[in-house]
């Protein structure tokens, strides 16, 4: 099946990470497990970004050298995507030998193709950005960022941006969804027909970086050289098996505060190196705690660390991907957090799995129970059918709706087969039928068994230990637990002896509170 490459933006290490960070990286890993999960071959990367002038700055004023800071930063990103439960197929840092030797390559690519020339620079430029201004894009002496600028007049390498303005207009008309949300492919499209200035891409005054091949008194611009991970992880400059397979990205995920780079300058540097640009830019917004902006000076930057602690894993991972259509500002706050998992999680599909697997092991002998006892009946069709017939149709009709990152939708869309299931189950009162109607109660059982198997399958690259957790109390073989086993040949097996159910849900009670 078509192979899918997907990638997170490559996080800088001047700090440790945030809620912000794990937003991306979380909502990568739920794409990865679906495309896996729907049988594509997938390669998923993420890394960290360790040069420029930024990361010069914080290591001095840290007292260590560069590399030693970015060494122990860059760990705790590392220790974040674990700690997530994110599995990346490759964790890549800008300090490699690999990448070094990449980003060289591509910048004597588009040298050899007459794109990059030598020139002056003089103009406004933030370092906490890393990025330049033009004078008309300052707001009150600052960047647009509200970062400080400098003046900067140095020897510079440009690259011919401008040359590039025509294709990357045809670039977006031709893929309509090549960014999103769409408001931001208004955004970049507007700011690229405004015109394109050429880029400078070296620096002098300072050294932490990727020396420009042929002229080591210049480093190369860190944008250029960050980006550049995305091929590196493939294998480039190699022709190899990777890049072959899955070169150009499917997705590249970044925070709407680094679209411009991502969707104006790379796509020009990989036209200009003769590479076909990424399918798709997505370009998220941002989180503010308790209805505040995170920031240090607050004191309310949010770690997810603590919010594994105090959540659980699979809880902070659902909430993220929950709470707010993913490419929306979003708003985290306990309250909101704390009735996600308890009405969602645990009163909705906690409790059906608790309420169905708890009777099975009390009437059933424990065992899948066997539908066969009674005869058909249009309720229990409609259950299997909601689960069984919509269900295999859901990857390839939501294939779409996972590529446009509608997560929010698609777990909506679980919870309400889960309420649905529960509605059936408060409707046939199985604990009625045990005394009335015994075989009828088998069915019964039987369906909502099923039907909690296969909203599981589904759930897993939002919640994977929790729906693990779930389809081994099932007993479902750790074969068949993909988009393909939801058809009716994989269902439930009667008579499978099931172990004791143990709640996976569970509720949450705010002890401090």
């Amino acid at each position: 099946m078509n192979p899918f490459y997907i990638t997170t933006p490559i996080y800088y290490v001047n700090d440790k990470p945030h809620l912000g960070h794990a937003y991306t990286s979380v909502a990568c890993d739920v794409l990865a497990r679906f495309m896996r999960l729907a049988g594509r071959e997938v390669f998923f990367c993420t890394g960290t970004d360790e040069h420029g002038q930024k990361v010069e700055k914080s290591a001095e004023k840290n007292g260590v050298p560069p590399q030693s800071f970015t060494d122990e930063v860059s760990e705790h990103f590392r220790l974040m995507t674990e700690q997530l439960n994110v599995c990346p197929d490759r964790f890549i840092r800008t300090t490699e030998p690999a990448h070094l030797a990449a980003a060289q390559a591509i910048w004597q690519k588009l040298e050899a193709n007459g794109h990059i020339y030598l020139d002056s620079y003089s103009g406004w430029y933030a370092v906490r950005d890393e990025a330049f201004y033009a004078e008309s894009e300052l707001v009150d002496g600052r960047a647009p960022t509200g970062a400080e600028v400098e003046w900067v007049e140095e020897p510079s390498y440009f690259f011919r941006l401008s040359a590039f303005q025509d294709k990357l207009l045809e670039y977006y008309e031709n893929n309509p969804e090549c960014i999103l949300p769409l408001s931001r492919r208004n955004e970049v499209m507007r700011f690229v027909e405004g015109g394109l200035k050429d880029l400078s891409i070296s620096r002098t005054t300072f050294s932490w970086g990727v020396r420009v091949p042929g002229d080591e008194k210049h480093i190369m611009y860190v944008w250029l050289d960050a980006l550049t991970n995305y091929l590196t992880a493939l294998g480039y400059p190699e022709e190899t098996p990777n890049m072959q397979q899955f070169w150009p990205a499917n997705i590249h995920m970044v925070g709407k505060d680094i679209l411009r780079f991502h969707a104006v300058y790379w796509p020009a540097f990989l036209m200009g190196a003769g590479l076909e640009p990424p399918q798709r830019i997505f370009a998220h917004g941002w989180w503010t705690i308790e209805g505040e902006k995170m920031s240090k000076s607050l004191g309310n930057v949010v770690a997810p660390a603590h919010l594994i602690e105090r959540y659980g894993l699979d809880q902070t991972r659902y909430f993220l991907m929950r709470e707010v259509p993913f490419g929306n500002d979003g708003n985290f706050s306990r309250s909101a957090m704390q009735d996600r998992i308890n009405s969602e999680l645990a009163n909705n599909i906690g409790n059906l799995a608790q309420r169905t697997l708890s009777m099975i092991a009390k009437n059933c002998d424990g065992k899948v129970p066997d539908p066969s006892l009674a005869g058909p009946r249009p309720q229990d069709q409609a259950m299997l059918e909601m689960v069984q017939v919509t269900l295999p149709e859901t990857p390839q009709a939501v294939m779409g709706m996972m590529e446009r990152c509608e997560f929010s939708k698609m777990l909506e869309e679980l919870i309400k087969m889960a309420s649905f299931a529960n509605e059936y189950i408060d409707r046939e009162a199985p604990w009625k039928q045990k005394k009335e109607a015994p075989e009828q109660m088998q069915a019964t059982l039987y369906h909502l068994a099923e039907a909690i198997r296969c909203i599981t399958i589904m759930l897993q690259p939002f919640m994977p230990d929790s729906s693990c957790k779930l389809l081994d109390q099932l007993m479902v073989p750790k074969d068949e637990r993909r988009f393909a086993h939801l058809a009716p040949a994989y269902a439930l097996k009667p008579g499978t002896t099931l172990p004791k159910p143990e709640p996976v849900f569970p509720r949450f009670v705010d002890e401090a509170a």
